[in-house]
This record gives C-alpha cells, sequence and structure tokens, in this order.
C-alpha cells in the first residue's frame, strides 16, 4: 500500500456546515454536504460529528480532512478488489463553478460518479463488540448467526462476520439484518457479491492496520450501482464507520480504548441524556481528545513505515 501524509495544522478552519450558493444542493447527511453535477455528486466531509444517529452541536476541528484522506487512502489500496466511485480530490480538477469555494474545499472534499446506492449497509466484525457483543449475551447469535457459547467481550473472530444492517433515515437506528434478510431485499446474486467484497476488504485492511499498531474491530461499507456496475461508494475505513483499536493495550474481556468516536459514545452515555434530538454539546477536553485520536489513526494507517 502507498502512504498519504497524515500531518495537519493545528490552526485549522472548523466548517460545520457549507452553505454553497452558486451549487445545487443534493442531500445533507450526518456528516457530509452534498452537491449535485449530474452524473456526478461533490462530497464535502464538515467537521460535524454524530453519535447515536444524532449530530451534535460541537464540530471537531480537523475531522473532515481526516475522514477525506483516510477515505481516498483506502479507496486508491482497494480499488483492485472493487471499483469504487473516486474521480479525484484534486480541487483543480473540479468544475468551474466549485472554484470560488476553493478554499473550503480543499482537503475535505471529494468528486465521485453518481449511483444508485444499495438499501442496506455492509458491516463486517472481526471482534465481539458493540452491538454484536449485546446480541451474543442475550442470545449467543450475531445477526442470527450461532456462535459458540463462552466468548469474551472484544475476543478476536476468526472468520470475521458479514452482519449487513439496515440503512436508516437521520435520527433512526439503523437495524441489524440477517444475511437472508439482505438477500431478500438485494436478490441473492448480489448479496453473495457485496459480501465477498466486504469480507475481503475487511481482511485485507484488518492485517494492514495490524501491523501499523490498529485493530480494526469492525467497520461498514456502502455500495451503489452505476449502469449496473457494482461501486464502492461513501467513506471507507475511517473513524466514524470503523472502530479502531491500539493493539498494544488490547485485552479479550473488555471494552477497548478506541481510535475512533466510541470515545465520542462512552462520554455521552455518563450524561443524562435521552439519545435523541438535540444532542449535547461536547466540552473543550473531549473535543480536543477526540481530534487526537482521530489524527492518530490518520498517522498510523497512512504514513510511511
Amino acid at each position: 500500500m502507498t502512504a498519504g501524509n497524515g500531518k495537519s495544522s493545528v490552526s485549522e478552519k472548523v466548517i460545520l456546515r457549507t452553505d454553497f450558493a452558486n451549487l445545487a444542493l443534493f442531500a445533507r447527511g450526518k456528516v457530509r454536504d452534498i452537491y449535485d453535477f449530474g452524473d456526478r455528486l461533490l462530497l464535502v466531509a464538515t467537521d460535524r460529528i454524530s453519535a447515536f444517529d444524532v449530530v451534535l452541536p460541537t464540530p471537531i476541528p480537523e475531522k473532515g480532512k481526516i475522514l477525506t484522506t483516510l477515505s481516498a487512502f483506502w479507496f486508491r489500496n482497494t480499488q483492485d478488489i472493487v471499483p469504487n466511485h473516486l474521480i479525484t480530490t484534486e480541487v483543480d480538477a473540479y468544475p468551474s463553478a466549485c472554484q470560488t469555494y476553493r478554499e473550503d474545499l480543499l482537503g475535505r472534499s471529494m468528486l465521485v460518479w453518481k449511483t444508485k446506492p444499495l438499501p442496506i449497509e455492509c458491516v463486517v466484525r472481526g471482534y465481539l463488540s458493540g452491538s454484536g457483543w449485546t446480541e451474543y449475551q442475550k442470545a449467543g447469535s450475531v445477526s442470527g448467526i450461532t456462535l459458540p457459547g463462552g466468548l469474551l467481550e472484544s475476543c478476536r473472530l476468526d472468520p470475521p462476520m458479514f452482519t449487513p444492517s439496515t440503512k436508516a433515515e437521520q435520527g433512526e437506528h439503523d437495524e441489524t439484518i440477517t444475511f437472508g434478510q439482505a438477500a431478500s431485499v438485494l436478490g441473492g446474486g448480489l448479496a453473495e457479491q457485496v459480501r465477498d467484497i466486504s469480507l475481503k476488504i475487511y481482511e485485507r485492511a484488518r492485517a494492514y492496520a495490524l501491523e501499523r499498531g490498529i485493530i480494526i474491530a469492525d467497520t461498514k461499507f456502502e455500495f451503489g450501482l452505476l449502469n449496473g456496475k457494482l461501486l464502492l461508494i461513501d467513506e471507507i475505513l475511517t473513524p466514524d464507520s470503523s472502530r479502531f483499536w491500539p493493539a498494544d493495550t488490547y485485552r479479550p474481556g473488555r471494552s477497548q480504548p478506541s481510535f475512533d468516536k466510541q470515545f465520542v459514545r462512552d462520554y455521552l452515555k455518563t450524561l443524562p441524556w435521552a439519545m435523541k434530538e438535540p444532542g449535547p454539546a461536547l466540552p473543550p477536553d473531549i473535543v480536543e481528545q477526540t481530534r487526537a485520536k482521530y489524527r492518530e489513526s490518520l498517522r498510523r494507517l497512512t504514513e510511511s513505515s
């Protein structure tokens, strides 16, 4: 794999929301503002952060640039497994209407092909954690797949598990579904294709990251169709879409420290909050620690060994 530049300025401009008057807004997601260019889309990763499907009012400086850099890195290094929607991250190559907003787009945007997104999320679990651990404790299974008894929280799963989920609207929660349910939505052939690709990407990334001191415990992928061709879309293997654990402190039998937004979730669980809109503001120390964790994941994964 080729390496990127994990360095970034301490005094980053924070962008919580974009309003590019000369561009056609296509959608505004939890993190990304998306602009329409016909057969292409401009994805702008803001510094918003969401937790429990609620967008919080406090931005995390540099977050959008970190997500973009990591996604572009992984898109480049998995395109031999499956093609993806990335056209370029070079602002100079964007449509002329974008140039007015060049400074805001630098480092945090991608021009991509517009696809028809598949209506499921492709989750791969390589370790027993999160909602998978919760289900296992209750039912001895994950995504309807029965596992051996006596497994510990955070234990490694070999082989990794494909546990698809629904794709919820903002403010709602994704729900884990069985592979059979995914096949009924997508058709058996397409479901098998995205399962096999997801597992192959994950296993490559898990091995690569482990050499750099990061355990990728689980992650989610999204796919879309363009003229019948399957493309990997959205973001890939970022601290927003994955659990990243430091390998040197890994101990099965407990929850793990992380380089991802689980740190924010854990903080929010200490608050008297109903986990619905509006989200609480984050204090400065939580913001800075979150930024440091995201930056460390970027440094470890993209800097040359």
